[in-house]
């Protein structure tokens, strides 16, 4: 298929370009000896999840428990990176096959005990890492003491098994080369963590972080074992802003057309925040809701919900009424999960499906 033969506004990932993304990310993971278990919730495609295996990947991060029953497809080990609260969503994690090693990670006792509850009700063991908060105070145990009491909790009640302890750095969003004090405080933390779990006499197997914004400086972490990078895969404009990838690493775009130039300095396509979402730049200097692939100096200034507005005056190029362009959107993730189906793009330009629950195939 030609792009022509494609009813915008529709998603496209480079191929090339992501295959390139999987394989700098697990050479840079084997050169520091550390587990890559890329998060899911960027590509949401059994496909890549393989490719991500098919390199090395020691498994996969999931969100939420219908992401760890699309991801059975690709992986037999699952990591769930998220607080399960809810009979319906434990029943549906145990629903994942028995050869698939399940874990959890967890932050509070109701989940410990709601966990241990659906683990003996389906007769099955499934692994714990306890997460303390690293500084981004969204999820996550602040003291370090409570933390150790509920790993004592999970090896307490099997058939849960205190496998580590995780964190996410996610606060981290300054320009990579801006990162040093903020790193430097988390491998206080990280270090201060694994010493007080081994004096507890719970030495950590598992010292699970990381994220794509830090995840080229991964190693300068003292006792992590696992990275949990998730928009390496296709990568965006904040990434790219923040300097942990370069833009022709962006392997995902947003096919659109131009629908009018009616307005001066400015022309109007049909991809608006149904297609690109909503979301700033976060951690890094810029405007708008995303830039042209190949003119990023020409922004998504403003959008309504199947309207984008281009701001053309920082170019001279002026764009025809038909003309085809790809946004790169500000956080990809979010645009992924508002398409079903993504077209792959092969050099030179043939297509293939990439369905968030099957196998892709040629279209």
């Amino acid at each position: 298929m030609s792009f022509e033969q494609l009813e915008t506004p529709v998603p496209l990932v480079d191929v090339d370009v992501m295959a390139r993304n999987l394989d700098t990310m697990q050479a840079y993971a084997d050169q520091h000896q550390l587990q890559l278990r890329p998060h899911t919730k960027t590509h949401k495609s059994v496909h890549v999840g393989r490719e991500q295996m098919r390199r090395g990947a020691a498994g996969l991060t999931c969100a939420t428990p219908h992401e760890a029953t699309v991801m059975q497809q690709a992986s037999d080990d699952l990591l769930v990176a998220y607080p399960l609260v809810g009979h319906a969503k434990l029943d549906r994690l145990f629903s994942v096959r028995d050869d698939v090693a399940l874990r959890v990670q967890l932050d509070n006792a109701e989940a410990i005990d709601q966990l241990y509850a659906a683990a003996v009700r389906h007769d099955r063991a499934v692994a714990v890492t306890v997460e303390f908060d690293a500084g981004m105070h969204r999820v996550g145990v602040p003291s370090l003491d409570d933390a150790i009491a509920l790993a004592h909790m999970v090896r307490a009640n099997p058939p849960l098994e205190f496998s580590g302890i995780a964190f996410y750095p996610g606060h981290i969003r300054e320009p990579v080369t801006s990162q040093d004090a903020s790193l430097e405080r988390l491998r206080h933390k990280v270090s201060e963590a694994v010493q007080a779990f081994t004096e507890a006499g719970l030495p950590p197997a598992i010292v699970s972080g990381g994220s794509t914004p830090t995840m080229w400086r991964s190693h300068e972490i003292t006792g992590i074992t696992e990275i949990r990078p998730g928009t390496y895969v296709y990568n965006d404009r904040t990434t790219a802003e923040i300097g942990a990838c370069k833009w022709d690493d962006c392997a995902f775009t947003v096919l659109a057309t131009v629908v009018s130039t009616s307005v001066k300095g400015q022309a109007v396509i049909d991809a608006g925040t149904k297609s690109l979402g909503r979301e700033p730049i976060r951690g890094a200097s810029g405007e708008g809701w995303g830039a042209l692939l190949d003119r990023p100096e020409v922004i998504v200034a403003r959008m309504s919900e199947e309207h984008g507005m281009l701001d053309l005056t920082a170019t001279d190029w002026r764009p025809r009424v038909g003309e085809l362009v790809r946004v790169v959107p500000n956080h990809v993730c979010i645009v992924t999960h508002l398409n079903d189906v993504i077209f792959g793009v092969f050099h030179p330009c043939a297509s293939v499906v990439f369905s968030r629950s099957a196998d892709p195939r040629v279209v």
